[in-house]
């Protein structure tokens, strides 16, 4: 199961590799305003994950990064692996979705280090746990282990670590 769900993900990243190609021939750089509204939906969608509007700011901020061609996100699924494949879902499409759009607010506010992969990768993290933080207040029993792993790898300052592994050794540089 956990491969299939892996295959699928594969897939689905291959099939938004084309979609975004064909988008960005059709439109220019994203403007200022469209990129504050990026950053202002990374920030609501980590500290409110079940917003009235959720749903539509994730398929607006999907369909904005497919289709602007200067902000392009690594997509590398081994930093939540572990998400996927287990019986236990616990809104795992969203976490795993929120770390591009954790990335891209991030490579938005900070354009001098959007080439930078780890800082970006764990910038990305960060917002997913921040997501997954905010889904434990409104649902405790919606616990993920993996997620307090590495809740407890931040406390203890080994997150950066993490990242900088999975980087240098799993992640080869998938863009959105």
């Amino acid at each position: 199961m956990k491969n299939l769900g892996r295959t699928l993900l594969t897939f689905s990243l291959s099939l938004l590799f084309c979609l975004t190609v064909m988008a960005q021939s059709k439109r220019g750089p994203s403007t200022s305003e469209e990129r504050a509204t990026a950053v202002k939906a990374a920030r609501l969608l980590e500290s409110d994950p079940f917003h009235k509007d959720a749903k539509k700011v994730r398929e607006w901020f999907l369909m904005w990064l497919i289709e602007v061609p200067d902000i392009s996100v690594e997509i590398c699924t081994d930093y939540l692996s572990p998400l996927f494949g287990t019986k236990n879902k616990n809104n795992e499409a969203e976490l795993a979705t929120q770390m591009t759009y954790s990335s891209a607010a991030f490579m938005i506010e900070h354009p001098e280090q959007a080439k930078d992969k780890v800082a970006v990768s764990l910038a990305g993290l960060e917002g997913t746990l921040k997501m997954y933080q905010s889904i434990l207040n409104s649902k405790p029993k919606a616990k993920i282990d993996f997620l307090d792993q590495l809740l407890v790898k931040r406390e203890k300052g080994e997150l950066r670590a993490y990242v900088e592994d999975i980087a240098t050794n799993k992640c080869k540089g998938s863009k959105k």
